[in-house]
């Protein structure tokens, strides 16, 4: 697809209805300044001077589809009853992510990821330790079919669903199964942005996993052509899905697709690869182009040339990043 035919079809991306099932989680960073060292402990004493509340995990995925879509996306996880969950849901909302079909756990954690970062004068700000607050086990049954209910009324509504799985409990067996299962009754899309696991996920349209957790599952390294193919024919055999998108990092990504003269191989190199800052959540653009891209008609070859071009500009800014189609046209157009 050549750079004009892409800006053409850009503005096909606003009209697919996207929605996120998965692990929402609300990602904080504190900032401070060093000020010395504490008499009580050999530690850093950091003068705060700002805090950011962002989207992280699958919502920094729903986030990414709505600054590409216009807004059109709704999301479907759990929140606890605290004050990070009503935060995150007013973030959501803030980002144009319908969240009428979120489901309050009260018996759960809002899963929140606290970056707390200091700098001095003349240095730059690093990031001297994280706090997780997190719930890892499953959803309750009560909380499941809450969740399943949601889906099976929905799925419908959609052009497409995306599975944001950061296992942390939401995207238990019976809810993928559903969501699986409610997307080929309509005839949906639905792609899975997943790291392990990846049996319970057989069936869905796509799945996009890095090469590290590709290579666990499939038992081998990949270090040339033959092994990369060999590790492409396996995912798909294993998991039944139409495609596989590959990311590799510097290397760029790969995409086998299920044809009817058999599994296909396209390639694409990682562009500005001497530019790269930060690839903390990279993967969430790359789900969320690319599925945007299926559901709009690009195919998966173009759709995951979309991704990769998506995902070019967010290695650029640290911490989580989203763009929006005036990002895509003003890269190409350099």
């Amino acid at each position: 697809m050549k750079k004009e035919e892409i800006a053409k079809n850009f503005d096909k991306l606003l009209e697919p209805r996207i929605l996120v099932i998965g692990d929402f989680a609300l990602d904080e960073m504190v900032f401070g300044n060093t000020e010395r060292i504490s008499r009580e402990a050999p530690v850093l004493i950091l003068e705060h001077y700002e805090t950011k509340q962002i989207l992280g995990a699958a919502s920094n995925a729903a986030n990414n589809v709505s600054k590409l879509n216009g807004g059109k996306v709704s999301a479907i996880g759990v929140y606890g009853q605290d004050y990070q969950g009503e935060k995150l849901l007013e973030i959501l909302k803030e980002n144009k992510i319908d969240t009428s079909l979120m489901v309050l756990d009260k018996t759960r954690k809002t899963t929140t990821k606290t970056r707390i970062s200091g700098s001095c004068n003349q240095s730059i700000t690093q990031q001297i330790v994280r706090i997780d607050r997190q719930s890892k086990e499953p959803l309750s049954f009560e909380i499941e079919q809450k969740v399943i209910e949601n889906i099976k009324n929905n799925v419908s509504k959609f052009d497409g669903i995306i599975l944001s799985d950061y296992h942390l409990g939401c995207l238990t067996d019976n809810v993928v199964k559903s969501a699986i299962e409610e997307a080929k009754k309509h005839n949906k899309i639905i792609v899975a942005d997943i790291q392990k696991n990846m049996e319970k996920y057989k069936g869905v349209s796509a799945i996009t996993p890095n090469q590290p957790d590709a290579e666990k599952q499939v038992g081998f390294f990949i270090k040339d052509e033959q092994s990369l193919k060999l590790a492409g024919e396996k995912l798909i055999q294993q998991l039944d899905s139409q495609s596989i998108l590959l990311t590799r990092g510097e290397n760029g990504m790969a995409l086998f697709e299920k044809t009817q003269d058999g599994i296909k191989l396209e390639k694409v190199c990682a562009y500005n690869k001497k530019e790269v800052f930060d690839v903390t959540g990279a993967g969430d653009t790359v789900v969320a182009a690319f599925t945007l891209g299926l559901c709009a008609g690009y195919g998966a070859k173009n759709a995951m040339r979309l991704g990769n071009l998506a995902a070019s500009i967010v290695i650029r800014y640290f911490g989580c990043h989203t763009i929006t189609i005036q990002d895509l046209k003003d890269e190409l157009s350099c």
